[in-house]
């Protein structure tokens, strides 16, 4: 009997493990995700919208569902074995690869509120450019904090895993988010409101916004391409990404606006070159290739207004860093252990120096040191924070960490640089750098045996911000420490934190943020 019974028990076990997850896929999910998995009412469902989502996550979220959201848990209608063959499934690539057109782009946009109709000034008693803009990856949420009394204004829901950081106009009244599954939305931060959404790709590393407040950049992994779009998100141009032979195609690794050269900068994962697109229009033509003598127009020019502008590298970047001149970008090789500077004007690389592991340049904050600017990076593999006078593009210190960081953090008026080691045993704790010693200054834990990260400085540095990067009910919160006494002095509850971004500090270029 035993025997049977174990058969039996063996048969189901087999059966429950065979089960299709592309058919449970079409069943269960299709309606909300799309049966391509390319995302519908619900985010997209591929291996690159998902990197930053550890598998467990994904079979307890099927399991469990999504607090605050449609996702509800199927863990009352499909068997332990299925859910987890189905959350394997969605981290394997769709075939045929998915495609996503202009077409596509132009047809996706939704203005929720035209141009013009809402009102022009603040809706809500509060500093305008004191604002918090809190990105809550665990209830996929968007904050916007009052920075003085540190109390929400309004809560809402934002796509699907924002990444990239958020992007300011020049006055502060809007904001730009990109989601990893391709939207790309305005918020009218006068009127808390959403004014308009446009789906740029299916898989997107993050958004730039000119100095003038009149262009939005999108940077893709898929397709491979950079969507040029106007501040009310009307797509002006798609560039494909690929080498001058156009045989090989890349990802892009980031955009960033470079306000003085009035242009974009991109780097790029796939090949070696780092990319200049100008938004001004007297910009200079752009030659392609090997030219004897530019200066006599030889070769074929095409307008540098919204076109490329090739940089040759020995190998790609994989983030950077602009000088405060914006006249030189360092940036980090993905393989570690060096780092390359890039002059934009002569457009060859003009120095490099070792670093340790691999910095997160990109993460980066200035200040100014004796007599000179430095760039001080947190480093992803290495417990160290290396510090280069960008001066003469030399490390002049490493600055022992507690662990491998993610962000560094100051303002203008504090002493102190915040890091955090939230990749490492140590990730509840913060270390305080002093600025004039470059040496450990001190450490702060605000919540043992959770993850402490990307602090964020109210406008006059007055008030830090540090994340609990948790779920609220594991007690991820706000925590709001007075920048002098280092005490803290109120804690908001807050759905995994991931980031926090001040309106002045962002719009103003505090030195103490990064770009």
């Amino acid at each position: 009997m035993r025997r049977l019974l174990a058969a039996a028990l063996l048969s189901f076990g087999t059966l429950a493990q065979a089960a299709d997850p592309a058919a449970l896929f079409q069943q269960h999910c299709a309606s909300c995700h799309g049966a391509d998995r390319l995302g519908l009412m619900g985010p997209a469902l591929l291996p690159e919208s998902l990197e930053r989502l550890k598998k467990p996550e994904a079979i307890k979220t099927i399991r469990d569902g999504r607090p605050a959201t449609q996702m509800q848990g199927f863990a009352d209608r499909l068997a332990t074995a299925d859910i987890e063959a189905l959350a394997s499934w969605l981290y394997t690539p769709v075939a045929p690869a998915p495609h996503w057109t202009e077409a596509d782009t132009a047809a996706s946009r939704i203005v929720h509120f035209a141009p013009g109709s809402l009102p022009d000034t603040p809706q809500f008693k509060a500093d305008p450019l004191n604002l918090f803009v809190v990105v809550e990856a665990g209830n996929s949420t968007v904050s916007i904090l009052d920075g003085d009394r540190f109390e929400r204004l309004d809560r809402f829901p934002s796509k699907f895993a924002l990444h990239g950081g958020p992007k300011f106009t020049p006055d502060g009244r809007y904001v730009f988010f990109a989601s990893r599954d391709g939207w790309v939305s305005k918020y009218d931060l006068y009127n808390l409101k959403t004014a308009a959404e446009i789906r740029v790709g299916l898989n997107t590393r993050n958004v730039a916004v000119s100095a003038d407040g009149k262009f939005v950049a999108a940077a893709n992994t898929l397709p491979r391409t950079i969507v040029l779009m106007d501040a009310e998100l009307k797509p002006i141009k798609t560039i494909s990404v690929a080498n001058l032979k156009g045989d090989q195609a890349s990802r892009v690794a980031a955009i960033y606006d470079a306000g003085p050269r009035k242009s974009f900068v991109a780097a790029l994962r796939d090949i070696p070159e780092l990319w200049e697109i100008s938004y001004d229009p007297k910009a200079e033509p752009i030659h392609d290739g090997y030219v004897h003598d530019y200066k006599m127009g030889e070769a074929i020019a095409k307008p540098g207004y919204l076109n490329v502008r090739r940089i040759p590298l020995e190998e790609p970047m994989e983030d950077f860093f602009f000088d405060p001149a914006y006249r030189d970008a360092i940036g980090a090789a993905r393989s570690g252990g060096r780092a390359q500077v890039v002059n934009l004007d002569a457009r060859i690389k003009i120095a490099e120096l070792p670093v340790a592991g691999m910095p997160h340049v990109g993460s980066g904050i200035t200040w100014s040191h004796e007599g000179s600017t430095v760039l001080a990076t947190p480093n992803l593999r290495e417990s160290v924070i290396s510090v280069i006078d960008m001066r003469n593009w030399r490390e002049i210190a490493q600055i022992p960490a507690l662990g491998p960081g993610f962000f560094l953090r100051s303002h203008s008026t504090t002493p102190y640089a915040w890091a955090d080691a939230m990749m490492s045993p140590k990730k509840d704790t913060m270390l305080l750098i002093d600025k004039a010693t470059l040496k450990p200054a001190g450490t702060i834990t605000p919540a043992p045996g959770r993850t402490a990260a990307h602090v964020e400085f109210d406008r006059t540095g007055r008030h830090a911000v540090v994340s609990i990067w948790e779920r609220e009910a594991d007690g991820g919160a706000l925590v709001i420490i007075d920048a002098k006494t280092l005490k803290e002095v109120k804690r908001l509850p807050a759905d995994k934190p991931v980031g926090k971004y001040n309106v002045w500090n962002k719009t103003q270029k505090d030195e103490g943020t990064s770009h």
